[in-house]
C-alpha cells in the first residue's frame, strides 16, 4: 500500500476513504457507520466491511466537537503509582465503560500549589469535554470552582465544600475515629497521631483530626505530628514520642505506617511487641500478608457513584432530585483488625 493510498504511512483513513470505496455517497457512509438510517442490508454489509479492511476508527470526539461539545468526560487523577488511586482510576474507567460513557485522563504526580493540576484542568476543557471528575485532593475549592461554571464537576474520593460540585468521597472523619476507637479499646492513653499537613493531604488531616479528637474523648493524651508530603516525614519525631513512652502509633496512611514500622526496625523495635501501629487506605499490595492494622477505604462505591452522578447530570435529568441540587455523597469503609496493633 503507498503513502497516497487510504490507511496509507502517516495517512488516517477517513470517511470520504470507506465511502468511495463502497460506492456511496459520504453522508451515506456516515449515517451508515454511526448506525443511523435506513438501508439496504447489503449496502450497510458492504458499507461495514470496507471500513473494517480499511482499518477505519471513528474519530468521536472530533464527531462531537463539530456538534459544539463532546460527551466524552474529562479525568483528572493525582499519581495513579499510588495504589490508592491507581484502582480508584481501574474502577472509574470500568464504571464508565459499563454506563457508555468515554473518559479522557491526564494524571499529576507532585505539584506545587496545585498549579500543573489547574493547567491540566484547561487542557481538558480545552478537548470540550462534557464534565470533569477530579480525582485528586490537591486542588482547591477556590482552584475548582471557575470550572464549574463551564462543565458539571464531581470530584471522586474528596470531600468538597463548594456549592456546585458534587461529590462521591470517603468519610474520612469516620475512617479517624473507628480507627481511634479500635486503639482506645486496645487500652492505649498515650498515642502519636502522624499526618500530612492540611495542605499537603487534606483527606489525611481529616482522618487526622477525627483520630485525636476521639482519642481525646476517650482519655487518651495525643502528640499530634503534622509533617510534609513524604512518607518518611515526622516518623523521626514520631519515634521520640515512643521513646518518651507513647504506646501507639497511628498513621493517616498506610505509606505513613510502612515508614514507620522500616524506622522501629532500624531502631531494634517491633511492631506491635514495643509500639502498636495503624494506618488507613488498606489497598497496598500485600497489606494482608504483613497484617497491617487499617481501615479499607470504599474505593469501589465512591467511583461507581461518581460516575453515576456524572451521567446523571450530563442526562440532565434525575427522578429522584432537583437536578439542581448540588450531590454529596459519603462512603464508609472498612476496619481491618490486622497484627500491628495490639492491648496494652
Amino acid at each position: 500500500m503507498s503513502s497516497s493510498e487510504p490507511g496509507g504511512p502517516g495517512l488516517r483513513v477517513t470517511v470520504s476513504d470507506v465511502a468511495a470505496a463502497a460506492g456511496v455517497s459520504r453522508a451515506t457512509a456516515t449515517r451508515a457507520l454511526k448506525g443511523e438510517g435506513r438501508f439496504a442490508p447489503e449496502t450497510q454489509e458492504r458499507i461495514l466491511a470496507e471500513a473494517e479492511r480499511l482499518g477505519y476508527v471513528r474519530n468521536t470526539m472530533a464527531a462531537e466537537l463539530a456538534a459544539g461539545r463532546t460527551g466524552t468526560v474529562g479525568l483528572m487523577l493525582r499519581d495513579a503509582s499510588n495504589p490508592a488511586y491507581g484502582l480508584l482510576f481501574s474502577r472509574l474507567q470500568d464504571e464508565a465503560h459499563r454506563r457508555g460513557l468515554d473518559l479522557v485522563t491526564v494524571t499529576i504526580g507532585a505539584d506545587v500549589q496545585g498549579a500543573e493540576q489547574v493547567n491540566a484542568l484547561h487542557r481538558l476543557l480545552g478537548m470540550r469535554v462534557a464534565g470533569l471528575i477530579v480525582a485528586t485532593g490537591g486542588i482547591t475549592a477556590a482552584q475548582l470552582e471557575p470550572f464549574a461554571d463551564q462543565v458539571p464537576i464531581v470530584r471522586a474520593g474528596r470531600v468538597e465544600t463548594a456549592e456546585g460540585i458534587h461529590t462521591a468521597h470517603y468519610d474520612d472523619p469516620s475512617h479517624g475515629e473507628l480507627l481511634a476507637s479500635h486503639v482506645l479499646s486496645l487500652g492505649h492513653r498515650r498515642v502519636v497521631v502522624l499526618s500530612g499537613a492540611e495542605d499537603v493531604s487534606f483527606a489525611e488531616h481529616l482522618r487526622a483530626s477525627a483520630m485525636s479528637s476521639t482519642l481525646v474523648d476517650g482519655g487518651a493524651s495525643v502528640i499530634l505530628v503534622s509533617a510534609g508530603a513524604a512518607p518518611t516525614d515526622g516518623v523521626d519525631e514520631a519515634l521520640d514520642a515512643v521513646r518518651d513512652g507513647a504506646t501507639a502509633v497511628m498513621c493517616a496512611s498506610d505509606y505513613r505506617q510502612l515508614a514507620v514500622m522500616r524506622a522501629l526496625r532500624a531502631a531494634g523495635l517491633s511492631a506491635p511487641g514495643d509500639v502498636s501501629v495503624t494506618g488507613c487506605d488498606g489497598i497496598l499490595p500485600g497489606a494482608d500478608l504483613l497484617g497491617l492494622t487499617t481501615l479499607r477505604i470504599p474505593v469501589e462505591a465512591v467511583a461507581a457513584a461518581a460516575v453515576e452522578t456524572m451521567q446523571r447530570l450530563l442526562s440532565g435529568s434525575d427522578a429522584e432530585s432537583d437536578s439542581s441540587e448540588t450531590v454529596r455523597q459519603p462512603f464508609v469503609g472498612t476496619l481491618v483488625p490486622g497484627s500491628t496493633a495490639a492491648a496494652v
